[in-house]
Formats: C-alpha cells, structure tokens, sequence
C-alpha cells in the first residue's frame, strides 16, 4: 500500500513538537535542575530514574487498550487526540517550573509528562506502522517521521543559544519551547486526525492477555531487535545527557554546544535519503549495522579531546550525525516487518501492544543513561557548581561519554547482523495475512 506525500506530510507533523519536547527533557531540564535550581546532580539521576521506571510500567497498559479499546473514530486516532492536550500540560509545568521547585516538583510533574506522552506516542507510532504494509513503504513512512523529529530537535537545539543571543538563559528557552509545544502539538494532532484514515485491522481473533505474552516471547526477531535497539539507545542516550558536560568542562567550550548539537542533527537529516539508498540495495539491518560501525569507528577518537578541541569535536559531531539517518529510520521500519511475525502467527494484529514494548526498551536506555551516569560522576567527583574538576571526574565523564557507548554499539551489530527478516520473508508474511483476513 502506497501513502501519498500529502498523507504522510500530514502523519508526520505531530512529530516535530513531540520532539522539540524530548530533547531538551534529556538534556536540558536535568542540568537545568541541578545547576539553575540547585538540585543536588545525584537527586536529579534518581528522580529522574524513578520516573522512568513508573513511566515504564504505563507502556504495556496504553498498549493493551490501544489494541482492544474500538472507538467510533478510530483506536489510534483517538487516543492520540485525546492525549495530545495532556502532553502539552506536562510539558508547561516540567519546563517552566516556580521558583523553589526542587526534586518533587520534579517527579510529580515529569512523571505526569511521561505518562501523557506514553498515552500520545503509543497509538501515534502503533497508526505509522500500519500505514504501509511493504517493506520499500514503511522505511518511507518512518523518514517522514522521523525527519519532522530531526527538525523538531533542530528547533530545540536552536533554542538555548537564540535565548542567550536574546539576553536570556536556558530558562527562557524552555518556556520559548513549552508555547511552542503547547500550541503546535494539539493542532498538528488534529491535522492528522482529520487527514489520515484509521488503518484497516487484520485481526481474526483476540488472544488472551497469558497467550499473548507467550507468543510475543516466542517472537525471536522482535526479541533480538528489540535487544538491539536498547543497546543502541543507550550508546545514543548515555552521550545525550551528558553531552552539556562534556562540551563545558573537557572542552571548556559551553558556548559551542548549540553549534555542535545543530550541526550534528543537520547531517542526520541530510543523511536520511542516504539511509533510504542504501537500504533498498543492501536490506535494512545490514545498512543500520554498517551505519553503527561507522559511529563506532569516529567515536572513539572522543577521549582524545582535550580543551580547545571543538572545531575536531563538531567534524566528528557531522560524521556520527551522518550515522543518524540510518539510526532513525531503520529500526522503525524494521519492527513494523516484524510486527507481521506475529499478526500471521497468532491472526491478531497487535501493533499497540509491540511499539509498547518498544517503548518500554527506549525508556530502559535512557534511564539506564540517567540512572548511572549521574551517579556515578557524582561519586567520581565531578562537580557541577563550577568549581576545579579533579582527573578522576575528568577522565570518568570521558569513559561514560564515549567508551561506553561505542562498545554499546558493537553489541548492537553483533544482534543485527545476521537478522533473519527481509524484504522476501516481508512479502511472504504479507501474503499470508492478506489471504487470511
């Protein structure tokens, strides 16, 4: 099934606030907190932590009643409307906290943020991985996405350093983004609603809540993909949250982040059809291992920066972001194929309750990322007031920064290499569900 331009334009707007909305709550409102607010760094790592671990728990839940629940306007279409204004909300009060605001505020507010985008992003990714159903087609859909989320992070990553331009600080940029969000995200989310069908259901039964985790058990590549994917996105998220840090006080150049990060999400959006190229001649997983190695390989010459290396660190910053193309489209795309495994197996198309688990793996990385390196920079004596950095905290937040993740990566690709789902074995799959429904 082919999805015209306008179609896909359409599905992949909500994208872009969703995603101005991500980076700076990885990024920015941790430092935020603990630098702007006082929060001790260690406090800032367990709340955060903590939320992510509650947030997890909501994952299956939104996914169950995205795929049981048949509402007159759609199963996906009307969660996702519903859940929209309710993001926007817990964006305002995480990025715009009062004066005073410390680690309750913060796990009271981010958990209402997680649980909101859980019940917004479930059903929004569950509908593109059902608006095609061809191997070629869904990589289509998934960098239309994807590509309104680069722009999103772009916009986000433009923010902190257009406030400062403005005489502001990294607290005017978050309101800047929290207006943005709360207006962009309820209006695109109509957008979408109103131009995009409901995709058509292949289900010939419904499983039991017991059988249904059997058989997605029994789902060796989801599994493995799956497995993959947490990998990487640790390797992704654990460079992520500590980026600021790093730029700071290795290179001793904050005033660069912006330019840095921009540039870095710049070539992962110029890489895109590059990734959609190579794909079609090679097959996607060996295309997303090729672009894993490739991050490797540049990444770690990272822990050869000192200060006054941010021109080497941008060139290096471009050509991982060249990696990113592939790092956001292909593995989408791919859980969509294998999705199909178990639609044909079981004869229930259970979409909401597989992006759940997907969801679940993304949150286990980034809290992961989180959950052990603020902890562990704390213990290591990093220090975030300023003051003189010892060697050991130096040295620790190279290592978390660059080391860890790399060796993350090489996991990843040992997962995938072999991956035994392709356009053929898609074609059948197809095939089969198609003649059964």
């Amino acid at each position: 099934m082919t999805v015209s331009r306008a179609r896909l334009l359409a599905y992949a707007l909500p994208a872009l606030p969703l995603a101005v909305l991500t980076l700076p709550l990885y990024i920015v409102v941790p430092t935020y907190y603990a630098t702007a607010l006082g929060v001790p760094l260690a406090a800032v790592g367990q709340v955060l932590l903590a939320v992510r671990v509650l947030d997890a728990l909501s994952d299956p839940v939104v996914g169950l009643l995205a795929d049981r629940t048949r509402p007159r306007f759609g199963r996906r279409r009307t969660w996702f409307l519903a859940a929209a204004p309710a993001t926007a909300l817990a964006v305002w009060l995480v990025f715009v906290p009062p004066a005073g605001a410390g680690a309750w505020w913060l796990f009271v507010f981010g958990t209402l943020l997680s649980l909101a985008s859980t019940a917004s992003l479930v059903p929004y990714w569950a509908w593109g991985a059902e608006l095609s159903t061809d191997y070629a087609g869904r990589n289509r859909v998934a960098a239309a996405r994807e590509t309104a989320v680069v722009i999103g992070t772009l916009v986000a990553t433009a923010a902190p350093a257009a406030a400062e331009a403005a005489g502001g600080d990294a607290g005017t940029a978050l309101v800047v983004l929290a207006i943005l969000v709360a207006v962009a995200l309820p209006a695109t989310a109509l957008v979408a609603v109103l131009a995009l069908p409901e995709p058509r259901e292949h289900s010939r039964r419904r499983l039991d809540l017991r059988s249904g985790l059997v058989a997605l058990g029994r789902n060796g590549p989801f599994l493995r993909l799956l497995a993959a994917y947490v990998l990487n996105g640790f390797a992704n998220g654990l460079p992520a949250t500590l980026f600021l840090f790093f730029v700071g006080t290795v290179l001793e150049a904050p005033e660069r982040a912006g330019l840095v990060l921009f540039a870095y999400f710049l070539a992962g959006v110029a890489a895109v059809p590059v990734a959609l190229a190579a794909a079609a001649r090679f097959g996607k997983h060996r295309t997303w291992c090729a672009a894993m190695l490739f991050n490797a390989a540049v990444f770690a010459t990272v822990p050869l920066l000192g200060p006054g290396d941010v021109w080497i660190f941008l060139a290096i910053s471009v050509a991982t972001g060249l990696a990113l193309g592939a790092d956001l489209v292909l593995p989408a795309s791919i859980q969509a194929d294998v999705i199909d495994l178990d639609t044909a197996e079981t004869g229930e198309q259970r979409t909401g309750t597989y992006v759940a688990a997907w969801g679940l793996g993304t949150k286990i990385a980034l809290a992961l990322g989180v959950g052990i390196a603020f902890p562990v920079l704390d213990l290591a004596g990093f220090r975030t007031d300023g003051g003189p950095q010892t060697d050991l905290g130096l040295t620790t937040l190279a290592l978390l920064y660059s080391t860890v993740p790399v060796l993350a990566k090489l996991g990843a690709v040992a997962l995938m290499w072999r991956f035994p789902v392709d356009a053929a074995a898609v074609a059948r799959l197809r095939d089969a569900i198609e003649r059964s429904a």
